[in-house]
């Protein structure tokens, strides 16, 4: 989505401190960042007592709320991607962040013209026939469809490699045979259920 003119600022919940490795996965996040063309000053991490790096806690909606909103309105942000309601992955910390973005959009909280797409949560069947899934994809209805090329996919690989302490065998397998490494379906938040289902990985 950073293409010619579009400015992407990255913005890290936590500090991604599950295992005690909070500065190593800052540092790789960074290294992410740049190899995608971001630059570390467009890259905030927020690090939070409440706001643990724990896949089973669920975070404080207005906290998380509050932390969002100042990020979006000091970086003049007028459009947000985040997790859908099935979080991907069923991962707690991404259905917090779509609970807190759905929080600030339907209390009205968003500037004006700031829009929320959140990346579909597919089952898992679908999740790991890499490419093949473009077809469902194609027709399927969506408000914008991601499809990498080859050498935009390699840099999205390489991107995820930069992650060294997280890459556990099943985010290897995760690399090797996910659609969303190629194909990415986003749905504009007022047209999002509040009760999507999750889908575990």
């Amino acid at each position: 989505m950073g293409g010619a003119g579009t400015a992407v600022v990255t913005y890290q919940r936590v500090v991604g401190n599950y295992y005690n490795q909070g500065e190593i996965r800052k540092k790789e996040l960074e290294q992410s960042c740049c190899l995608l063309g971001i630059p570390a000053s467009s890259v905030t991490v927020v690090d939070h007592r409440d706001l643990p790096d724990n896949p089973s806690v669920q975070w404080d909606t207005q906290l998380l709320a509050s932390f969002v909103l100042k990020h979006i309105e000091a970086n003049n942000i007028n459009l947000v991607v985040t997790f859908d309601a099935g979080g991907v992955s069923g991962h707690a910390n991404h259905i917090s962040l779509y609970t807190a973005l759905r929080y600030l959009h339907s209390e009205r909280k968003l500037p004006e013209g700031c829009c929320v797409l959140v990346l579909e949560s597919v089952n898992l069947l679908r999740k790991y026939i890499s490419i093949l899934d473009v077809f469902l994809s194609c027709l399927l209805p969506r408000d914008a469809l991601f499809i990498l090329t080859e050498e935009e996919t390699e840099q999205a690989r390489r991107a995820m490699q930069c992650h060294c302490s997280q890459l556990l065998w099943f985010r290897r397998i995760y690399m090797l045979f996910s659609r969303y490494v190629v194909i990415n379906s986003l749905h504009l938040l007022e047209k999002t259920t509040l009760t999507t289902p999750g889908v575990k990985e």
